[in-house]
């Protein structure tokens, strides 16, 4: 279920869930820790693309 070079990273979900000790997924504890994938932010709770484009899972997967 890993890449091919050994590295698995988790991706964020699409939005917070708002649990108070917030998932390892979390989009917002993911941003603070500076590990979203590079093109990703958080905006009012919801995972969207800096450039405006629409999020898909799919393309958040090969970012990621």
């Amino acid at each position: 279920m890993g890449k091919s070079k050994g590295v698995m990273r988790k991706l964020p979900k699409t939005e917070c869930c708002v649990s108070s000790s917030k998932c390892g997924r979390c989009p917002l504890r993911m941003l603070k820790e500076g590990t979203l994938p590079d093109g990703h932010t958080v905006k009012k709770r919801k995972l969207v693309r800096v450039d405006g484009k629409k999020l898909t899972k799919k393309k958040l997967a090969k970012a990621a």
